[in-house]
């Protein structure tokens, strides 16, 4: 057997740091990636990390079902268990549905959305693009109208026969986009990213009143003014649904 280097005998950590990074990859790309939270952590790479580092059970993604579990099992070297109920149970695969009669273009789904499935502008109607809806859940409960729902969209099938690497993939890649591009609106400008917010606008006859995605309604003097549109949307809402009812 060969000999340890001086070196790795005094500072074994990153041998087992590296370990446990590797795990957590191969952990990650097991994960059908929808990025939901339900098993309690923030993102599916995180629960991945918690796993391979002895923090959490194999058994806390319901998206991916028994069948997750055992692919997990299987490099874990982990036994099988069923699903923790407290994470959820096995389902088919969703698909999140707006009303477009109801949405007020609050934008709050939009960056609820972990893989920017959903478009729209403040003020305008929101849509979710199907393609890169994952069903993870989480622009349900921001709607402040409840114009959001969920309808399967695998039929029959369910946790990771309702999903194939391919979705995983491509769901894995939007959102590493999108914590990318949050990463970037909260870093400090850099000097050439300061420059060019302070450039003047390409055409004057621009309607800079009405912002064109959601980070523009994030502008400190909008926040009072929208949450009184929201207030207002909603006051109307409840009274369009009293007289329906």
């Amino acid at each position: 057997m060969p000999s340890q280097s001086h070196e790795q005998r005094l500072n074994p950590q990153p041998q087992a740091a590296n370990s446990v990074m590797e795990l957590a990859v191969r952990i990650d790309a097991a994960l059908p990636q929808t990025q939901c939270t339900r098993c309690g952590y923030p993102d599916c790479s995180a629960y991945a990390q918690a796993i391979a580092s002895g923090n959490a059970a194999i058994n806390q993604c319901p998206p991916g079902g028994f069948e997750g579990v055992e692919r997990l099992a299987a490099i874990t070297g982990q036994p099988a268990l069923l699903l923790n109920p407290e994470n959820g149970v096995e389902g088919p695969r969703a698909l999140a549905v707006i009303d477009e009669q109801w949405c007020i273009g609050c934008t709050l789904c939009i960056k609820a959305c972990p893989t920017d499935a959903i478009i729209g502008a403040n003020k305008r109607m929101h849509t979710v693009i199907e393609a890169h809806c994952t069903g993870c859940e989480l622009c349900i409960p921001v709607c402040p109208v409840d114009c959001i729902s969920l309808v399967n969209d695998s039929g029959a099938a369910t946790g990771w026969a309702a999903w194939s690497g391919a979705q995983a993939a491509h769901a894995r890649q939007r959102y590493a986009r999108h914590q990318a591009r949050h990463t970037r609106a909260a870093s400090p400008p850099t000097p050439a990213r300061a420059a060019s917010a302070a450039a003047p606008a390409p055409s004057p006859l621009a309607d800079s009143a009405q912002p064109s995605s959601a980070a523009a309604s994030d502008a400190p003097g909008a926040v009072n003014a929208k949450q009184a549109m929201i207030a207002a949307a909603m006051a109307r809402a409840r009274a369009k649904r009293s007289q329906e009812s």
